[in-house]
């Protein structure tokens, strides 16, 4: 009886293991981009990005989340995780890169370090406006400029948008660059954003995003810079008096995915998730245009003095940006981007 007993209870045990392992197995397709053979489960791709849950880049994320499910018909999923809840967006792009994430938004500035030519976006007043940026970004140069990420285990779907670039700050107005003499200014972990706001005369401050509202509420920086959805939608205006629309740089935000879950997958899916990545990449800026032409207005009445500077003393304070990173970047390289850019 006894020997019967421990008979029953060694099968049981082994069947939970079996049934533990499996699960385990499916789990593990499911995340390396393979459905599980016969047992339904779509493929799951994880998506980062920094941005608030009511900025156009997590509606955009939403959007490109619900076309892959539709044109995939349901073989794919992708989930979004907003507001850096994965990590900054320097770390999120080394995980896509490891593999240990799917997919993320980051600025082009972060991609620098593995394609040079990608610091040439966030040069200061490259582009003169919205249309300039898209002839490059989405014709053979913003493919070149993107190639070398492929031996980074890192493929490009499209460059989505976070638009031009303006600063804020809490202690006066910015008329000329010499406003910005001494001014602690938070900027992105980017060097091409470090050294522009070093040109300016700033105090510059490398941080992650989400980190910002509460080191400019307690004042540890004086002040920012972002594009107008992002101010709006993280509340800046809470924490900063003074807006000044320099348009100093435009961002662009590389919408990318690890490359051996994107090789993993079938020509139609791939055809599916790219299509998708076109789709909301338009739709996003589609939004930011939109939102930018009414966060003025809405900006003013939360509180803030808005002014808009002469370009031209910025222009002339950061030229010398460019020879900073021409080496690095390649003359040729720029002699071509500033004649699509229209320089």
């Amino acid at each position: 009886m006894i020997k019967k007993l421990v008979s029953m209870l060694s099968a049981v045990a082994l069947t939970v293991s079996l049934v533990g392992c499996g699960s385990s197995s499916t789990t593990s397709a499911t995340s390396s981009g393979n459905t599980a053979s016969g047992s339904g489960n779509p493929i799951v791709l994880k998506l980062g990005h920094g941005a608030a849950t009511d900025n156009p880049r997590h509606l955009a994320a939403e959007k490109f989340a619900e076309l892959v499910k539709e044109k995939t018909h349901g073989k794919v999923e992708v989930q979004v995780f907003p507001n850096e809840v994965l990590g900054s967006e320097p770390q999120m792009v080394d995980a896509v890169k490891l593999g240990t994430l799917d997919m993320a938004l980051a600025d082009t500035g972060i991609f620098a370090s593995m394609s040079p030519k990608m610091a040439a976006i966030n040069l200061p007043y490259l582009f003169k406006d919205y249309n300039s940026a898209y002839k490059v970004l989405d014709g053979p140069l913003g493919k070149d400029m993107a190639a070398p990420l492929e031996q980074n285990n890192i493929h490009l779907l499209a460059y989505w948008e976070n638009g031009f670039r303006e600063i804020t700050n809490s202690k006066h107005p910015i008329h000329t660059p010499a406003d910005l003499s001494g001014l602690k200014m938070r900027v992105p972990e980017i060097p091409v954003s470090v050294a522009t706001f070093k040109a300016l005369g700033t105090n510059p401050t490398p941080m992650a995003y989400g980190q910002l509202y509460t080191a400019l509420q307690s004042k540890v920086v004086d002040g920012q810079e972002n594009p107008l959805t992002n101010i709006y939608a993280s509340k800046f205006y809470e924490v900063q008096k003074y807006l000044t629309m320099s348009n100093h740089q435009y961002s662009a935000l590389p919408l990318v995915i690890n490359k051996k879950k994107w090789d993993s997958f079938s020509p139609d899916i791939q055809k599916a998730i790219q299509d998708a990545a076109n789709e909301a990449r338009d739709y996003h800026r589609q939004l930011v245009q939109q939102q930018a032409k009414d966060l003025v207005s809405k900006l003013k009445a939360k509180g803030m003095v808005i002014n808009t500077p002469d370009q031209a003393p910025f222009r002339e304070a950061t030229k010398d940006v460019y020879k900073q990173f021409a080496d690095k970047i390649g003359s040729g390289f720029l002699k071509k981007l500033f004649a699509q850019a229209g320089q």
